[in-house]
């Protein structure tokens, strides 16, 4: 069964960002001891964008550490950037990336269950976070975005545990598979009706699949992309 190691845990505080100094808390420290998730987050952490960013469905981001090495590889003028908590997560993890994951699996550290919600969508901070124009494009292009989970059960989490898979109930979607819809396949009507019947579809993506298949348009990526002037 799939397992991954919880190598850090970080949170952060939200602090003007940006040219127009809006919150944010995607500057997130390792913490030393554990930490209680609970469906609002880690213990601790802050969101300043709740609309966009927390809430039940994203209550803990997760980023795979090896793909630091590879961003480090592919863009070596930015290479001492990429380093864990340079994509603002809760959970550095090790041992599976988006391609060893499903939405709605399910994994249980102690006492803590998550549940896998979405993939993450990037946006234009991380433009700024890594003093590329093009950055969020390239997560975005790449599929390595990490992703959210849902507390289904609090409990405390330490940095060095390990979560194990115990359910997977949508083993048909892989997130490779939510990328390629997406970002690339945008308006495959069999897949997005697929998608709609996902057990456990945040209502942001429930609506997303709506409008693709009411309109057969795909929504405009700008204004999350592109860094406000």
């Amino acid at each position: 069964m799939t397992t991954f190691t919880i190598l850090e845990l970080r949170t952060g505080r939200a602090e003007p960002y940006g040219p127009k100094g809006e919150p944010s808390a995607i500057n997130k420290e390792p913490i030393d001891r554990s930490l209680l998730a609970t469906a609002d987050g880690l213990e601790g952490d802050e969101q300043g964008d709740r609309r966009h960013h927390g809430g039940l469905d994203k209550a803990l981001h997760a980023y795979a550490v090896v793909h630091y090495e590879t961003w480090a590889r592919e863009l070596p003028d930015a290479a001492d950037r990429f380093a864990p908590g340079g994509f603002g997560e809760n959970l550095v993890v090790d041992g599976v990336t988006e391609h060893d994951l499903c939405l709605g699996d399910r994994f249980q550290t102690g006492k803590a269950l998550v549940e896998l919600s979405q993939s993450r969508q990037p946006c234009w901070k991380l433009n700024l976070r890594f003093n590329r124009s093009d950055m969020a494009r390239r997560v975005q292009a790449t599929g390595r975005t990490g992703w959210y989970f849902r507390v289904l059960n609090p409990g405390v989490i330490a940095a060095g545990a390990e979560a194990h898979l115990i359910a997977r109930p949508n083993a048909e979607w892989p997130l490779s598979r939510v990328w390629r819809l997406l970002y690339y396949d945008m308006l495959d009507r069999d897949a997005l009706g697929s998608f709609l019947r996902v057990q456990g579809l945040p209502d942001r993506w429930r609506r997303l699949a709506e409008r693709r298949l009411a309109s057969g348009q795909v929504e405009d990526w700008n204004s999350r992309i592109g860094t406000p002037r």
